[in-house]
């Protein structure tokens, strides 16, 4: 009977050390310093941590989670996720809104999606829409299980693709109790129309046989080949929008490369996977995400303005849509005296508020 009781006991003991180890690598959280990092600033009020979990198709997925240092970590806060621009990494941008966003109270997590940054996901800068949304849900389940966050209380913002991404996860994810947007684009319509539908259908034809084609070459072990993304030099016929990125993206404003990546392949994803766009359609019912509010910001000289537009046209209520006066697209990437934080602020604390 000794022995029977001492088995049993050692098995109990061993399941739950096994369990414990389990739960463990299913995410991590480290507290590092602000200074690691070259592309955003974060108030001495705020603490950061390197964190990582898993989503659904057991890819990890790597972001910054911002705690104000005075919150009461005894109590349950409320959560905002924040993705980061199509071809960027956390630290462009999405840091710069997590960071603020904390400083104003919040516990905020900027990821990276799959495929990009820290984050798992082979080959690099792959394009898959719904696995991007996934990143966002999984972002959820991190949150929602930690004891200082309000499960019933997380939202999420969604920067430039993001934005659509967000749409993507919100419409089948209700845990997502208010969803804003920053300089949204559609990726879908993007891909298959261009901007204002500029694009034919036998250039959407033509780039989709170039994308096929690549794909021979790639499963016999060929070299991957990158496409779109921005320019890495300007000469006098440089398009304004691709002036506007590489003032971002290829100086010190906003240049970054994440450990492992290359600056020559960050933006760009794989010339094969892209076309994978042209099947997104993340407006598709939008309108099922009401009564869940939803808020769209875009600068009134961006080029993406159309995608906000028209969200905004397509949305249940309730809604909004803020046009900021003298911003362009990338101008609400970072240029915080333009970003209007203040309706972030208000959008998630009005929406977030404490349930009673």
């Amino acid at each position: 009977m000794k022995n029977l009781i001492f088995i049993a006991l050692a098995a109990i003991f061993f399941y739950g050390t096994a369990h414990a180890q389990s739960t463990s690598n299913l995410f991590q959280m480290k507290e590092i310093s602000a200074k690691d990092y070259t592309t955003f600033k974060v108030s001495d009020k705020v603490a950061l941590y390197a964190v990582t979990f898993k989503n659904q198709y057991n890819l990890q997925v790597a972001g910054h989670l911002f705690i104000p240092k005075n919150m009461d970590r005894k109590a349950k806060n409320a959560a905002i996720i924040v993705g980061h621009p199509m071809g960027a990494v956390k630290e462009q941008s999405a840091d710069v809104y997590a960071s603020n966003m904390a400083d104003r109270g919040f516990i905020a997590l900027a990821i990276d999606l799959s495929f990009w940054g820290e984050s798992e996901g082979s080959p690099r800068n792959a394009v898959l829409p719904d696995i991007y949304a996934e990143d966002f849900s999984a972002a959820v389940d991190f949150l929602g299980t930690r004891e200082f966050v309000d499960r019933e209380r997380i939202g999420v913002l969604g920067i430039c693709g993001s934005g659509s991404f967000v749409i993507s996860a919100a419409k089948i994810d209700p845990r997502m109790k208010a969803i804003a947007t920053v300089s949204m684009y559609d990726m879908g319509s993007a891909n298959r129309n261009a901007l204002h539908h500029s694009q034919s259908l036998e250039q959407r034809k033509k780039n989709e046989a170039e994308a096929a084609e690549q794909r021979y070459a790639e499963f016999l072990g060929g070299e991957t080949k990158y496409t779109g993304g921005t320019t890495h030099q300007l000469d006098a016929n440089t398009h304004p929008i691709q002036r506007e990125f590489f003032e971002f993206y290829r100086t010190s404003r906003g240049e970054y490369t994440p450990k492992g990546g290359s600056p020559k392949t960050t933006t760009h994803p794989t010339l094969s996977s892209n076309t994978k766009f042209n099947n997104f359609y993340p407006f598709n019912d939008i309108e099922t995400i009401s009564p869940r509010p939803m808020l769209f910001i875009t600068g009134d000289e961006a080029h993406s303005r159309e995608f906000s537009e028209d969200a905004y046209k397509r949305a249940g209520q309730p809604k909004e849509l803020v046009i900021v006066p003298n911003a362009g697209h990338v101008d609400l990437y970072d240029k915080t005296d333009l970003i209007p934080l203040d309706k972030l602020d208000s959008f998630f604390t009005k929406h977030l508020k404490e349930q009673k």
